[in-house]
């Protein structure tokens, strides 16, 4: 473990299940050697529209602040048990509650508190087994102008050692996001193989500055950079996780990334890539 000191500001949004709870412990420890202040936070408006007492106008007041006092009262709990499981001095928390959808709180927050990242499980509540993100999930994941750390239901491993970066090379990333990724590996000396899949093992132009760029941004990193001559993209990285022993897989969500071709022409059920690993998807945004 390289004791590497970053301050950061983490969100972590809850809707209070199991799964939500998993990826709140999975980001105490991963981070607990950084300066991180987390922030937990609980949207709840969908809650409040789909409350069953909520059946008229006259009730409309009463079922919200019966929502919002039990949303606060939650956090209030939620932490006070973090704060037993992880009294660490480098850590700051704080609670927030809102009469807010998921995603336009997320992306308030993010503003506001100047986040790092996103943390958060693939699924809550429903947990239906034949998908691999919830709806909720799905939804930051393609609308929060933030980086996004996804972690599938009972998933443990916080100490990545093997962490796969596909790309095409064919967008200009942002330097802020490829510097949390190289946190992130430094953190646990982990290796960073960078995948660049086609038929074609010869770059354009765009291509060789925007792999220089990556280059240069992870520098300090343990890097490896592979081609694979495959057309099938997602058949090759969902191989490439097996064979290699991948412990994160990141990824940039903007057009033409591997990214949203996988995720967005088809309904979320249908993707095929069925993550077992967390996925940090960066949004390539200037914020």
């Amino acid at each position: 473990m390289l004791k590497l000191i970053v301050m950061l500001s983490i969100l972590l949004p809850t809707d209070f299940s199991e799964n939500s709870m998993n990826a709140i412990k999975y980001a105490l420890e991963f981070f607990k050697y950084q300066k991180t202040t987390f922030y937990f936070m609980h949207a709840y408006q969908n809650e409040f529209y789909d409350h069953d007492d909520l059946k008229s106008r006259d009730v409309f007041e009463d079922v919200l602040d019966g929502v919002r006092n039990k949303s606060q009262a939650n956090l209030e709990k939620l932490l006070k048990t973090v704060q037993e499981i992880s009294p660490n001095p480098r850590f700051t928390f704080q609670i927030l509650s809102a009469y807010n959808t998921l995603v336009e709180e997320a992306n308030l927050i993010a503003d506001a508190k100047n986040i790092d990242l996103i943390v958060m499980g693939t699924k809550g509540k429903s947990d239906k087994r034949h998908i691999i993100f919830g709806s909720k999930t799905f939804q930051v994941l393609k609308y929060v102008k933030c980086p996004v750390l996804a972690i599938p239901s009972n998933y443990t491993n916080t100490q990545p050692k093997h962490i796969l970066f596909p790309t095409n090379y064919m967008i200009p990333y942002k330097r802020r996001e490829l510097k949390l990724l190289a946190v992130l590996a430094k953190s646990y000396r982990s290796v960073i193989d960078v995948l660049y899949i086609s038929k074609s093992d010869k770059l354009s132009i765009r291509q060789e500055d925007n792999k220089a760029f990556i280059q240069k941004s992870l520098s300090e990193n343990d890097v490896n950079f592979k081609h694979k001559n495959e057309k099938k993209v997602t058949n090759t990285i969902s191989s490439y996780i097996d064979e290699q022993n991948i412990d994160i897989i990141t990824m940039v969500n903007t057009q033409h990334s591997f990214l949203e071709d996988m995720l967005f022409p088809s309904t979320i059920d249908e993707v095929s890539l069925g993550l077992k690993i967390p996925l940090l998807a960066m949004q390539n945004t200037t914020r």
